[in-house]
């Protein structure tokens, strides 16, 4: 599902609370593999080998909070309980994952120097935020996005205070939010979600917010990085929704979600 390694860019800029992450980054494809059943695996796999040709892209992972170890309100694995992660929803009128919770990102352009740049140019686009307000830290390894044919390269990335952000393009986007971090941690919003890819169909990690139900290859890579970091507490795995049964629960009873 991969095929480039992961590259520390500038590790050392990390707050404390990301250490456990960023210093495991090379960690995460393999914890994001662990959640995808064999015959899945091999399907995608399969799927990449016949899509070489397809276009490079990159996502932004973008992490807000204060820089200093927090002394009280941590979350568990001493997470400040105002750290967020930047997420958009795509507008639903688009032909690739139309209406999906999603990171910041998108293909890449010819003058585009790398991943980083493409993935720091598309959410100035998408969510009007000032590059120069955060840090790419490191590269993931690239992975590949069916049906789209994405070759896709996750950028973690920090700021102290990113500054505001939008919606920029309403035919694009739909929502920015930053959501905060212990909603992803928080049990009481973890299902697993059932989804089809090509002829095989699994059930995947999901997060059912306020606004929005995050699945598919952002659910699985927030997953990955919960578990990687140590952040991630025990939560139900056998509470199985269909797609369409999990999206009808977005903007219901929302009391505990955060």
């Amino acid at each position: 599902m991969s095929e480039e390694p992961a590259g520390l860019l500038r590790p050392l800029d990390r707050p404390p609370w990301l250490a456990p992450l960023v210093d495991n980054v090379h960690r995460v494809p393999d914890a994001y593999r662990r959640r995808v059943p064999p015959e899945v695996l091999s399907a995608l796999t399969g799927a990449q080998s016949a899509a070489l040709g397809g276009r490079d892209a990159a996502v932004l992972v973008l992490f807000s909070g204060p820089p200093a170890e927090p002394q009280t309100g941590a979350l568990p694995g001493l997470v400040p309980s105002t750290a967020d992660l930047l997420l958009t929803v795509r507008a639903g009128t688009l032909r690739h994952h139309a209406g999906q919770a999603a990171f910041p990102g998108g293909a890449a352009d010819p003058e585009d120097a790398g991943p980083v740049h493409t993935a720091l140019r598309e959410a100035r686009e998408e969510t009007g935020l000032d590059p120069g307000r955060l840090t790419p830290l490191a590269t993931l390894e690239r992975m590949f996005i069916p049906p789209s044919g994405f070759h896709v390269v996750p950028v973690l990335a920090y700021s102290p205070d990113p500054g505001p952000v939008t919606v920029v393009d309403h035919a694009e986007t739909a929502i920015v939010a930053r959501v905060p971090l212990r909603a992803f941690v928080n049990p009481a919003n973890r299902l697993m979600v059932c989804r089809t890819a090509g002829e095989a169909r699994y059930a995947g990690p999901a997060f059912l917010l306020n606004e929005m139900l995050v699945w598919g290859f952002t659910g699985h890579v927030i997953s990955a990085m919960l578990d990687v970091a140590g952040w991630a507490q025990p939560w139900d795995a056998d509470n199985v929704r269909e797609l369409d049964e999990a999206m009808e629960l977005v903007g219901g009873d929302s009391e505990g979600r955060l």
